[in-house]
């Protein structure tokens, strides 16, 4: 599941995607309009400067804008600064692999062939979707006909 911090940091990017570019917006105006509370958005939209993800402008007209193309920002990437790994199990993991503790054959482990079919479809939307489409998806949410998922099941 993810955390409601990587929840609420999806969702202001979502927004912040949505602005034309170089448009920022005020901490004030995306907590409001997503109903986050505003000293956790503060330091989830912090952490997301220090990754590159965001950048901020001060004084007047400034707030935070994204740092980057929304179209070149996977929600993966996003998950892993928020969160870390994304995998379910650390012998899965892309960036943080190791050796399950018991664990006597990676290539026989049932439990590890099962997960990994349910890991690899997961971050196969994960990394194949961009902010620019959380933003489409987004505005488009309401729209009468609005398919929920893009991916077959």
């Amino acid at each position: 599941m993810l955390t409601m911090k990587t929840k609420y940091a999806l969702k202001a990017l979502a927004r912040l995607a949505a602005l034309p570019p170089d448009e920022p917006a005020l901490i004030s105006d995306l907590a409001t309009q997503d109903e986050i509370p505003m000293k956790f958005l503060q330091l989830i939209l912090r952490e997301l400067k220090q990754h590159g993800i965001l950048r901020s402008r001060k004084g007047r007209g400034g707030g935070y804008l994204l740092a980057r193309d929304p179209h070149a920002v996977t929600l993966a990437s996003i998950l892993r600064v928020m969160d870390g790994p994304i995998a379910p199990v650390p012998c899965l993991s892309k960036t943080a692999y190791h050796r399950c503790e018991g664990c006597a054959d990676e290539a026989t482990c049932a439990v590890r062939l099962v997960l990994k079919d349910m890991h690899d479809a997961t971050l196969r939307v994960l990394e194949n979707t961009t902010l620019a489409e959380l933003a489409m998806f987004s505005r488009q949410a309401n729209e009468p006909g609005f398919a929920i998922s893009r991916y077959s099941i």
